[in-house]
């Protein structure tokens, strides 16, 4: 087996502070209030333009009224506090300021449905909660949350009232602090079992995840556009946790116009962004159909060519109108959380745009990622400190180690054991390496298909495969012993990213569906001579909705597709 390539170990950052150095995420605050004081850190943008925009020292007032507030209410240390908000700079002052009077935050997810909420409510065992305000805010009565003591987002980080006494940031200061070992939030993850599990993260767990951030994007003038939901670690830990420590300037965008976001990327003049692939394909459609509108294709592609053999400066400064579309500025992507077909990479690093791609969970932070400096496609890339990485000897499960593991699930202590054994939590994902020690992902344990031969089939590479071959999305399941049969959606369409991005349209005239039936059996072909004999695919079949069942976080709901095909036999299945 190669050798595990690895980052090198921490080089220094003058000017910029060891997160290793913290006791605590409110240090961190701390630190970035005296330490970028005159900069603007978290900002909102909105159909009105910009509406709020906060200096770090701004927005630990903001928390320490919060702190206050909370405290008011009655929470005492290790109270869960649930919170349910779009992204605005006031949901992270919710956040350090529960964190400030040793709360525990319960994040939910915009796109939770209500039985899902209620479970987590029950699980979380907790009566406040804390909501954001305006037309795209969730309403907790619609959800069935009668029960619950709700304040806004507003409402807590306000301005200090008569309530307050003159001495109230004193006594706040003679709080104990949080320490390393404390755990401050309880991550619901996306429950397609319909049972979610709730991942407890400390101080110490967040602290080393960012420590492993600097690593993936080193310090430097860092502008994002935050365009993924602050309930999730990915958006937390690289984008506002370790932005705040090192001076980053984040914007978040609360629109459902896609002028306005677009606008937002060219106005902020966006150096980096945290995306998932998905967004990465929603952006680069939007310039393939100006180039297609210009009549500029043969030209555009032309260009594709020579700037591959260019450095990325110049790729940047070949592309520079592109560019200037997404402010000028553009330079990195931080990809995860879906497989990045290499297409959508080789697209952006066309452009001198660099594609980072990470590899982890909730329940363990980033495991592995490539870098700025190599970052080749079909890998997660090395791992990265203070993580370890084993394969299982038995059947290749990737096994990871280190400060940025859970200490477990919330009050689940079957769940806990069922992954973690002598400090290695088992992932569930399947794995190897190639010749330049880089870790390649197989797919999920539990979808491996075992054949009657004995033979292992992976559906997440076929499903890669056929995507690569033009297929929009899959899901390759058994359906008898030895055939494997994929339920597809259309070629070229592309998952459903928010409730209000259009559904592709599909044929109803007879030739139209024909036409889209030869594509996809044309892709399915192709598919198939690149796959090995025993995993080629035998039938597909056309999933009926515009796309497949998802988790709040965006993951495909295999087991409703399982179901759907077993109770469905009479539909028409159309061999590979």
């Amino acid at each position: 087996e190669p050798a595990r390539a690895t980052f090198p170990d921490h080089p220094d950052h003058p000017g910029y502070p060891d997160p290793r150095t913290f006791d605590s995420l409110v240090d961190l605050l701390d630190d970035a209030a005296v330490r970028y004081a005159g900069r603007t850190t978290l900002s909102l943008r909105t159909d009105a333009g910009i509406e709020l925009a906060w200096t770090p020292a701004e927005l630990r007032h903001r928390a320490r009224l919060a702190a206050w507030r909370l405290r008011a209410l009655g929470l005492q240390p290790t109270d869960r506090l649930l919170t349910w908000s779009p992204s605005t700079p006031r949901l992270p002052a919710v956040y350090w300021g529960a964190q400030m009077a040793r709360l525990i935050v319960v994040p939910l997810d915009l796109r939770m449905v209500p039985e899902v909420v209620q479970r987590i409510v029950a699980k979380a065992e907790t009566r406040w909660l804390a909501v954001g305000s305006g037309l795209d805010a969730p309403d907790p009565a619609a959800a069935g949350l009668h029960d619950l003591e709700i304040h806004t987002i507003d409402e807590l980080t306000a301005d200090a009232d008569d309530t307050f006494p003159p001495d109230w940031e004193a006594q706040l200061d003679s709080w104990p602090r949080p320490t390393r070992d404390d755990v401050w939030e309880v991550i619901y993850t996306s429950g397609s079992t319909g049972y979610p599990k709730g991942v407890m993260l400390s101080h110490g767990t967040v602290l080393s995840t960012v420590e492993a951030c600097a690593l993936l994007l080193p310090p430097r003038e860092h502008r994002a556009v935050s365009l993924l939901p602050l309930s999730h670690l990915f958006e937390q830990a690289p984008v506002l946790f370790y932005g705040s420590a090192i001076g980053a300037d984040v914007l978040y965008v609360r629109s459902r116009n896609p002028r306005v976001i677009f606008e937002s990327l060219r106005d902020h003049h966006v150096t980096t962004m945290v995306v998932t692939p998905q967004l990465m394909d929603l952006f680069w459609n939007a310039i393939a159909r100006e180039v297609e509108r210009q009549g500029k294709k043969r030209a555009f592609d032309r260009l594709r060519s020579v700037a591959r053999r260019l450095p990325y400066p110049l790729r940047r400064l070949l592309f520079r109108r592109v560019h200037a579309q997404l402010g000028g500025r553009l330079r990195l992507f931080v990809v995860a959380g879906a497989f990045l077909p290499p297409e959508t990479q080789q697209n952006w690093e066309d452009l001198g745009v660099v594609v980072v791609q990470g590899y982890g969970a909730t329940e363990c932070g980033p495991a592995a990622a490539t870098s700025e400096r190599e970052h080749p496609t079909s890998t997660v890339g090395r791992t990265v400190p203070p993580v370890r990485i084993r394969l299982a000897e038995n059947d290749k499960e990737i096994l990871v180690a280190g400060p940025t593991v859970m200490p477990g699930y919330w009050r689940d202590p079957d769940a806990s054991s069922a992954v973690l054994a002598d400090g290695w939590y088992h992932t569930g994902d399947i794995g190897r390496y190639d010749e330049r020690g880089n870790l390649v992902l197989s797919g999920r344990k539990k979808n491996i298909i075992v054949l009657p031969s004995g033979l292992n089939v992976y559906p997440e590479d076929i499903e890669n495969v056929l995507q690569e071959a033009g297929i929009g999305q899959s899901v390759v399941l058994e359906t008898a012993p030895g055939r494997i049969e994929a339920v597809v959606l259309p070629v070229g369409s592309l998952p459903l990213v928010s409730t209000t991005q259009a559904a592709p349209e599909r044929p109803t005239d007879p030739e139209g569906v024909a036409r889209q039936n030869g594509a996809i059996g044309a892709a399915i072909k192709s598919a198939n001579a690149r796959l090995s004999a025993h995993s080629r695919i035998d039938a597909w079949r056309l999933w009926p909705e515009p796309d497949f069942p998802r988790t709040h976080t965006l993951k495909i709901k295999r087991d409703d597709v399982r179901l759907w095909v077993a109770a469905d036999g009479a539909l028409p299945v159309r061999e590979g």
